[in-house]
């Protein structure tokens, strides 16, 4: 199946770099009058999972993240592919948290995957010639 539209980033795997990542999205998305809840909904789990990459698939001297976003039809629908060659490391086995008031009060970090998992109508996870392969897909 050929997308509609395809667009593709290379960027150091770093906090700040996440920006750009959104951007583009948002470059694909507007046009194509994706509802603003849905945009909100992608940008929240772009944030989340570049942020793991960036503080985790890599040691002190850092790397490289490409992420591709795809337009398909039928349904409309976007597919965002995150590729790193960092630590293996497939967070889909990592356990639901405890959402519970306690819980959050005395946990560091929060719900993050979670809320991806809920927020996207597809989360899949590959390791592929050396690199963590994260897609997600959002009917929009």
């Amino acid at each position: 199946m050929t997308p509609l539209l395809s667009k593709e980033i290379t960027v150091d795997a770093t906090i700040k770099d996440s920006t750009s990542i959104i951007e583009m999205v948002e470059s694909i998305l507007e046009p194509l009058g994706a509802s603003h809840k849905a945009i909100c909904q992608i940008e929240v789990a772009i944030d989340e999972l570049f942020s793991n990459i960036a503080k985790y698939a890599y040691s002190k001297e850092g790397g490289k993240a490409s992420v591709k976003a795809e337009v398909f039809e039928e349904p409309r629908r976007i597919i965002i592919t995150f590729k790193d060659n960092g630590a293996r490391f497939n967070p889909l086995e990592s356990e639901e948290p405890d959402l519970s008031p306690e819980a959050r009060l005395n946990t560091v970090g929060g719900p993050g995957l979670f809320i991806v998992k809920k927020t996207m109508d597809d989360v899949s996870y590959a390791y592929e010639d050396g690199h963590n392969v994260l897609t997600i897909t959002k009917n929009i």
